[in-house]
């Protein structure tokens, strides 16, 4: 397996089982520089994956490098240049996250003085100030994620890992936080790789989507492709949505229904104006009442929702 210059990660048949479960199932991909977004519901094999990529944990069979390193040989080199925001809560809560940070610095090699100034740029770069010299233990939810992502990025790392980085946020905090990885990848030029089972958060801030589920991969494209791959139209009816969806799936519609609302799925390259005519055509025959029909671009949940039998 070899990988360009631009490729920060490359897995080649990558399959994890544990003794009832298999986390990853011969999974092949590539990320490349900028912001990677890594979708999938719980237990769908994010977490195992970022812990194969770190070297922390051996994969059963396939192979897998992290910036033209081998996860297998090289993970402590790997994780020189990598930095890790871990999803579980793990502070230390009688030390302030100066402290901390700090002492992360040093674990990655910084020397104290180095180490010091730089945590002190860091913490103020993710949104802490003064708090920064209070013990972690008083903490709100959003200030400790903001310490997780400041120790993931104090040793200047190359990649970073940020593994459900929104979770347990507010709507105000969430903002935050992805304007922060935002800014990782736009202006300190430091490559992500963030997991969420969130779907429009993963929209607003990556270049490129790997989709996973029950550890096989799905989809990988950049968002561009996601969001323009579909047209999506949207139905409700006053009665008879379940009906209406059974004869648009016969005559070939990828139609879902999600409680009230019944969608069609047109590929780009594909004729919108066909399954107007099959929709109509069924809506007629029928006797429904259209109460709401309307068109939108493709959004990445489009790809998990599975077309009526």
């Amino acid at each position: 397996m070899t990988a360009s210059a631009t490729t920060c990660i490359a897995t080649e048949g990558l399959t994890k089982r544990f003794p009832r479960v298999t986390a990853l199932e011969d999974l092949t991909v590539t990320a490349g520089a900028g912001v990677t977004g890594l979708v999938g519901a719980n237990g769908a094999g994010k977490s195992t994956l970022i812990k194969i990529l770190l070297g922390l944990l051996p994969a059963t069979s396939g192979r897998a490098r992290v910036l033209d390193m081998d996860t297998a040989t090289q993970g402590v080199e790997i994780r020189r240049v990598v930095g890790y925001m871990p999803e579980h809560d793990c502070l230390p809560p009688d030390v302030s996250a100066t402290e901390f940070v700090v002492h992360m610095a040093q674990m990655s090699g910084l020397p104290r003085t180095a180490a010091r100034e730089r945590a002190a740029d860091t913490l103020r770069h993710v949104g802490l100030y003064e708090e920064r010299y209070r013990p972690i233990g008083g903490y709100s939810t959003g200030m400790r994620q903001r310490v997780k992502l400041a120790q993931a990025l104090v040793h200047d790392p190359r990649l970073v890992f940020l593994d459900e980085p929104t979770n347990g946020l507010d709507p105000a905090g969430r903002d935050e936080m992805l304007a922060l990885i935002r800014r990782i990848g736009a202006e300190f030029g430091i490559s992500v790789l963030v997991t969420s089972h969130l779907l429009g958060e993963l929209e607003r801030v990556c270049d490129h989507v790997i989709v996973i589920d029950a550890g096989k991969l799905l989809r990988s494209s950049s968002i561009g492709e996601f969001t323009q791959a579909t047209q999506v139209i949207s139905v409700e009816v006053e009665d008879g949505l379940q009906p209406l969806a059974d004869r648009l799936a016969r005559v070939g519609e990828a139609v879902a229904v999600q409680g009230r609302t019944l969608t069609l799925q047109v590929p780009a390259d594909a004729d919108a104006g066909r399954a107007y005519d099959a929709l109509r055509d069924a809506v007629c025959d029928l006797n429904l009442n259209l109460v709401r029909l309307e068109q939108r671009r493709g959004h990445i949940e489009d790809v998990f929702k599975e077309p009526a039998a």
